[in-house]
């Protein structure tokens, strides 16, 4: 059971590492004045899910996941 419980908190440590980074890699949402002006209508605005900021947000959304998942584990074991 330690053994378990030990491998559970790397991988937690690594999970929280990981989203650190990701969350850090994100552009900011903020248009700024592009938006007024419709630059926000390209391609890229458009096709956001397969640009790498979609990319990006699909990851966190899946490390955030395993990283809830994780402490609760974690937690339900603790006592």
């Amino acid at each position: 059971m330690a053994v378990a419980k030990t491998i559970l908190t790397v991988v937690f440590i690594f999970i929280c590492l990981a989203l650190t980074v990701i969350i850090l890699m994100q552009e900011g949402k903020s248009a700024g004045l592009g938006a007024i002006a419709g630059a926000a209508d390209t391609y890229w605005g458009k096709n956001k899910g397969r640009s790498m900021e979609g990319i990006l947000v699909k990851i966190t959304k899946a490390c955030v996941l395993l990283f809830m998942v994780i402490a609760a584990v974690l937690n339900i074991g603790s006592f």
